[in-house]
């Protein structure tokens, strides 16, 4: 079993930066891929961004793609999204999943992965 807990959320100005965190525990997420997904209100939880198991590959949304960067630290047991160049569009809770077996490409083909964040709220002001 593995437990994720987000960090870092908050209210932020359009344009501005914010970087998330996901503390895992219960197990070493070395042998996960790691994936970072947001849902807005009134709308279906959507792919934001993956990172491979060591790390070397990560694959975003076209609409963070260039503004996010996806990382991992396994020696913390943590995954990190930095988001810059923040708009309204962005607001939303964003969750941490886990993935045993499904390739970095592929995090965002799937609805269900293996393990899920609580979520934290990003709220960006215009």
């Amino acid at each position: 079993q593995v437990q994720l807990v987000e960090s870092g959320g908050g209210l932020v100005q359009a344009g501005g930066s914010l970087r998330l965190s996901c503390g895992a525990s219960g197990d070493t997420i070395t042998s996960y891929t790691m994936g970072w997904f947001r849902q807005a209100p009134g709308k279906e939880r959507e792919f934001v961004a993956a990172v491979s198991r060591r790390g070397g590959v990560t694959y975003y949304a076209d609409s963070v793609k260039g503004r996010f960067t996806i990382s991992r630290d396994n020696s913390k047991n943590t995954v990190y999204l930095q988001m810059n160049s923040l708009n309204s569009e962005d607001t939303a809770v964003y969750y941490c999943a886990a993935d045993l077996s499904t390739a970095t490409q592929a995090m965002g083909a799937k609805t269900s992965h293996d393990y899920w964040g609580q979520g934290t709220q990003i709220t960006v002001s215009s």
